[in-house]
């Protein structure tokens, strides 16, 4: 046993004396040809140490390094793919037996490296493979013993750890893209796997100094698959991004914390990483995110989150699962009152609500406006089968410019391509409403169909605020149902199919007054004072209509109000953007309004509305109004008797003492000349 010791003693002290004579007998030039002709049997570039080169093993492997380069890919734009001023290490020896690693210095001084992907899409680190008769084989029972645990490393310690001066470039050929990041500086401590780890740097990106930090109070689980806390801040003078959780990379990876993000300007952050964001709104600037991070595996989430994008303030939680054939995402959002203009264009001196600068009253016929049509571009819905959805969206209340919209809910689903919209609470203007969209993306035509209901609206400051229109008001009921198929917008149209059904009550028309038209039709169209001191009152004003191919037609336009009927009907060519419709108002002897008939007889003065959407033409049909009455010309005087006629004695400018009926009188045929001003 003695001789054993004696032997293992001797075995040891040439081993060391080996170790420490090597660098003495073996010229550093020997050492500079070994290591650059592995590094090129290994990769197929070239290691070039230009500078001086030190080595020593015991009691610790040392090795300084200067001025070492190693070169790029072929055809690259930059000759080295990395650079370094100086390298130095320096490795404790004897505790790597027992499975501790020790660092007592790695400094890397002035780094340069060049990542480069050429056009063709080829990576500059994607090396040629070593010759394999250049590969010796490795020994029986090698790779078995060079794994398990007894390879385990049982500790780790690192003493000077920098990072000095470095410089990181991508060059993307086949985009034309460059990135670059410079002064680059990293100092990391740790005593050993059970005492707090801290890496702290800074770099500049874009002409602004990132600061960076990662810390971890127990680091030995980052080593071994279990739980240990981590800490994480990004900050920059445009963004700043906290975290504070654990990490865990066992089987797979869990991350758990809590996460912080602001910016003082989104504006300013996107026109810094390069992507300026190109709108006149003055909208997009403070933002903060804060919540709750999970990360298991494939599935990602984030929970109890606190958003706010300028004055918008919510919270919600996103759920995305990646582990299916595609992403499942799941989200919620309640927000505060929405105020999305800041996020619209100024509007124009002298515009008003709506984008009307004549607050709504163009002339007619004027043909001011340029004609529209419908865009022939593809509508390509596929990307709604990128992944399936569902998403809660709840607001206090939306502005949009002057439209001052109340409490309202909808409810997303994506599902293989379907999308479906339900609008399950909406407040507008003293009315409520529900909807629904479905938009079908599986086939190469997409499908659209949409419904919608609104009861209690009041429309005169719904119609003034949306679109600067004045000239109705009343409380109205609508509600509509229509489907389209089509690859483009003008296909959508052609194929456009529905109905649907419009209702004001107690209200008026203002700008025109129907009753001075049938008094006096050609003077009515002439009166340039008509659309600020003439109204039409009305107790109900309804329609309907069915769109059949795109053709839009109403029948049954009806307006009833004391002493005055209204009629109309006719049709509006979708695709072809025109209208052709028929307006006709009588004067009749009765003072039922809401609830009265709509055939009441009486004297009529048709009007015609025709012609492409952008320049209408209003016409009076006075051969329409002189045939009617031609037909039957005793009942249309007969209707006018007694209240009625009392009140309607200015227009036909008859009646009796007593009231009790309008009597034509003498020259009643003159009379009719002036109702039609001949």
């Amino acid at each position: 046993m003695k001789k054993v010791l004696i032997g293992v003693a001797v075995l040891v002290v040439v081993v060391v004396a080996a170790a420490v004579a090597i660098p003495f007998f073996v010229p550093t030039e020997e050492i500079k040809t070994r290591i650059t002709q592995g590094v090129e049997s290994a990769t197929g570039r070239q290691l070039v140490i230009a500078g001086d080169l030190s080595v020593s093993v015991l009691p610790s492997l040392e090795v300084v390094a200067e001025d070492i380069s190693f070169s790029n890919a072929e055809g690259a734009a930059d000759p080295n793919m990395a650079s370094l001023q100086a390298l130095r290490l320096k490795l404790q020896i004897l505790p790597l037996i027992s499975g501790n690693v020790q660092v007592d210095e790695f400094v890397l001084v002035d780094p340069v490296i060049n990542l480069e992907i050429d056009e063709n899409g080829k990576p500059n680190w994607e090396f040629a493979s070593a010759p394999a008769a250049d590969a010796a084989p490795a020994p029986s029972g090698e790779a078995e013993s060079s794994g398990g645990a007894g390879s385990a490393i049982s500790d780790i310690s690192l003493g000077d750890i920098q990072l000095v001066n470095g410089n990181l470039k991508f060059t993307d050929a086949a985009s034309g893209t460059v990135q670059e990041v410079s002064d680059i500086n990293l100092a990391v401590t740790l005593t050993d796997l059970d005492s707090p780890f801290t890496a702290d740097g800074s770099l500049q990106w874009n002409a602004k100094t990132i600061n960076m930090a990662v810390t971890s109070e127990k680091p030995r689980g980052l080593t071994t698959g279990e739980e240990a806390p981590v800490g994480l801040s990004v900050e920059t003078d445009v963004i700043k991004l906290g975290f504070e959780g654990s990490v865990a990379t066992a089987a797979k990876l869990l991350v758990a914390g809590a996460l912080d993000v602001s910016t003082p300007s989104i504006r300013d952050l996107a026109a810094w990483t390069g992507n300026p964001i190109e709108f006149e709104g003055t909208g997009l600037g403070p933002f903060s995110l804060a919540g709750k991070v999970d990360v298991d595996g494939a599935t990602y989430s984030f929970t109890d989150a606190k958003i706010a994008i300028d004055e918008i303030e919510g919270d919600g939680s996103v759920s995305i699962a990646t582990a299916g054939a595609k992403p499942q995402i799941d989200a919620a959002l309640n927000l505060g009152v929405l105020d999305l203009n800041p996020y619209l264009p100024p509007a124009k001196e002298g515009e008003a609500a709506g984008g009307d600068a004549s607050g709504g009253d163009s002339a007619a016929g004027s043909g001011s406006a340029e004609p529209a049509d419908w865009s022939d571009d593809p509508i390509d819905a596929s990307g709604l089968r990128a992944m399936n959805a569902n998403f809660a969206l709840t607001v206090a209340g939306i502005l949009v410019q002057e439209i001052k919209v109340g409490q309202s809910a909808l409810n997303v689903a994506l599902k293989d391509g379907l999308l479906g919209v339900d609008l399950t609470e909406l407040n507008l203007y003293d009315g409520k409403g529900q909807g629904k969209l479905s938009v079908d993306g599986r086939n190469a035509a997409p499908a659209i169909s949409k419904s919608f209901a609104m009861s209690g609206i009041s429309a005169e400051p719904l119609l003034t605020d949306a679109a600067g229109f004045d000239r109705l008001s009343g409380t109205g009921n609508m509600e509509f149902a229509i489907t389209a198929t089509g690859a483009s917008q003008r296909q959508m149209v052609e194929n456009l199919n529905g109905k649907g059904q419009v209702t004001f009550n107690d209200g008026a028309i203002k700008g025109i007054n129907l009753a001075a038209m049938v008094r006096n039709a050609a003077n009515a169209f002439l009166d340039p004072d008509a659309s600020e001191t003439q109204k039409t009152d009305f107790a109900e004003l309804s329609g309907s209509f069915d769109i059949k191919n795109g053709l839009l037609s109403n029948q049954d336009l009806k307006l009833l109000s004391p002493l005055l009927r209204v009629e109309g009907k006719g049709t509006s060519d979708l695709p072809s953007r025109t209208v052709d419709y028929r307006v006709e108002p009588k004067a009749v002897a009765s003072l039922e309004g809401q609830g009265g008939t709509g055939d009441a007889s009486g004297l009529a003065v048709p009007v015609l509305v025709s012609g492409p959407w952008h320049d209408l033409s209003y016409q009076p049909d006075l051969a329409g109004a002189v045939e009617g009455l031609a037909k039957d010309p005793g009942k249309a005087l007969e209707s006018l008797g007694g209240d009625a006629g009392k009140a309607l004695e200015g227009v036909l400018g008859g009646g009796d003492e007593e009231g009790g009926g309008v009597k034509l009188p003498e020259g009643a045929g003159d009379a009719l000349k002036g109702l039609f001003g001949n």
